[in-house]
């Protein structure tokens, strides 16, 4: 199964791509890992949250094939518990996906369109974080959760 953990918009942050890299070169050791970062729309000023969400969900939407598995990480979604998190993803796993695709959207959210193609959604936590760290959380409860699949000693429970 490929994993493609899909965002919008670059981080300015190094501390926070250096993180994000290290946690995806870890996880290149159970599955094909890879982060597609969509560009930043120009203008935002300009734009309202509805359009903003609008234009992020096209761009999005271009990002997913027939067949896809798309999990938005988003605040209204499931909260789960790592080693529940882990279960899940086996889960998928098990099902014989080729692509699961966690989002990670802009500032205001998602358009309507997305949340419609979503196969599920996720949250973190009740607490809200910038876009940019929850890459760097996420991207690790990815690689926890493969420790857990595969019983080595990284989470202690």
């Amino acid at each position: 199964m490929k994993v493609d953990l899909i965002v919008v918009g670059k981080t300015d942050q190094a501390e926070v791509r250096s993180l994000v890299a290290a946690y995806l070169k870890r996880l290149n050791f159970y599955t094909k890992v890879t982060l597609t970062e969509l560009p930043d729309l120009k203008n935002t000023r300009s734009l309202s949250a509805e359009s903003q969400k609008r234009q992020e969900g096209e761009a999005l939407l271009r990002q997913f094939g027939e067949g896809d598995y798309v999990v938005l990480l988003d605040e209204k979604g499931a909260q789960l518990r790592s080693v529940d998190f882990a279960l899940w993803l086996q889960k998928r796993m098990n099902s014989g996906l080729r692509r699961l695709c966690f989002v990670i959207g802009g500032p205001y959210g998602f358009s309507p369109k997305v949340y419609e193609r979503a196969d599920g959604r996720l949250s973190l936590s009740a607490m809200t974080f910038s876009h940019q760290i929850v890459r760097a959380l996420f991207a690790e409860q990815l690689y926890r959760a493969f420790t857990i699949i595969r019983n080595e000693p990284y989470h202690h429970e």
